[in-house]
C-alpha cells in the first residue's frame, strides 16, 4: 500500500470512530422521540412513504455535528439537508424504515455512510431499538456490534432466505412477478420494510438475498460498505443509476448469486 493510500486509509479510520459516536447519538434522540404503538404518527412524501419529526431532527443533528468536525468534506440527506459534495461525502438516511418508526415498530436504523467520490468506504447503521450497530471500512473489515460478519454458507435456494422491498416508483405487477420468481425457487419472499437492514442482514448471513427494484443512494451507502467486505454478491446499483437517483439493488449470498440474480433479472458485479 502506497503511503498516499495509508494516509487516505487512516483518515476513513479516524472518521469512522467519529461517525460511530455522532450516529450513537442521532440514534438516542430518535429512540427520544419514538411514537408509541398504535397508528401512523406523521406525514407521507407519497404512497407509504412516511416523514416523521424524528427525520429532520436526526438528519440535523448529524449534519451540524459533522459540518463542524470536518467542513472541507461534503453531505448528502435525505430529507434536503446540506447538500454539498466534496471528494469524501457522508450520505445520510437519518431513519430508515420509517414507516415501522412512525408505528413504533423496533425495524428501523440510523444509516450513515461515507463515500469518496464513487466509491463507498465506510459505513454506520444504528439500530438502537434492537440494540445493533453494524461498521465498515472498505479493505479492513465489517462488523455487528464489535464482532466480524460475513455473508451467509447457504448454497440451496430451498433453504434461502430472501427479502424484497416495496416501492411505490415500481408496479404491483413487476412487484408480483419477482415474487413469484423467487416462489418457483423454493424461496418464500419476505418484507421488513427498512432496506439498510435488510442489506446488512445479507451481509451478516441472517438473509441469502435482498431484491429492491428502486431504492435510493441514502439508503445503501452504509450497507455498501458491509456487503463488499462481508463477501456479498452485489448488482452495479452505482453504475445503474444509484448516484444520481433511484436505482435497483440485489445483494446475494454467493452460493446462491446465480438463481437469486436469474429470478430477479438482475446482473451482479
Amino acid at each position: 500500500m502506497t503511503d498516499h493510500a495509508t494516509t487516505k486509509q487512516r483518515l476513513i479510520a479516524q472518521r469512522l470512530e467519529v461517525a460511530r459516536s455522532v450516529v450513537a447519538d442521532a440514534a438516542a434522540l430518535a429512540m427520544a422521540m419514538r411514537p408509541p404503538p398504535g397508528g401512523p404518527i406523521g406525514t407521507t412524501k407519497g404512497m407509504q412513504d412516511y416523514v416523521t419529526e424524528a427525520d429532520t431532527a436526526v438528519e440535523s443533528l448529524v449534519s451540524r455535528r459533522l459540518e463542524a468536525l470536518f467542513p472541507e468534506d461534503g453531505f448528502m440527506g435525505e430529507e434536503g439537508g446540506r447538500q454539498r459534495q466534496g471528494g469524501l461525502t457522508w450520505v445520510i438516511d437519518p431513519i430508515d424504515g420509517t414507516s415501522n418508526f412512525a408505528r413504533g415498530r423496533e425495524r428501523w436504523c440510523v444509516s450513515l455512510g461515507l463515500m469518496d467520490g464513487d466509491i463507498p468506504v465506510a459505513g454506520v447503521i444504528n439500530a438502537p431499538a434492537l440494540d445493533e450497530v453494524y461498521t465498515a471500512q472498505r479493505g479492513v473489515g465489517a462488523w455487528l456490534n464489535g464482532k466480524p460478519i460475513k455473508a451467509s454458507p447457504v448454497t440451496d435456494t430451498a433453504s434461502a432466505m430472501v427479502e424484497m422491498g416495496w416501492s411505490n416508483k415500481v408496479s404491483p405487477e413487476t412487484y408480483a412477478s419477482r415474487a413469484k420468481a423467487f416462489l418457483e425457487l423454493g424461496i418464500a419472499p419476505r418484507t421488513g420494510a427498512c432496506g439498510a437492514l435488510a442489506l446488512a442482514d445479507v451481509a451478516s448471513g441472517r438473509c441469502d438475498g435482498y431484491l429492491e427494484i428502486a431504492i435510493n443512494l441514502w439508503d445503501v451507502a452504509a450497507a455498501l460498505v458491509l456487503l463488499h467486505e462481508s463477501g456479498a454478491r452485489v448488482s452495479p446499483f452505482l453504475r445503474d443509476g444509484g448516484l444520481t437517483g433511484a436505482a435497483p439493488i440485489l445483494a446475494t449470498a454467493p452460493g446462491v448469486a446465480g438463481p437469486i440474480a436469474g429470478a430477479a433479472g438482475m446482473k451482479l458485479l
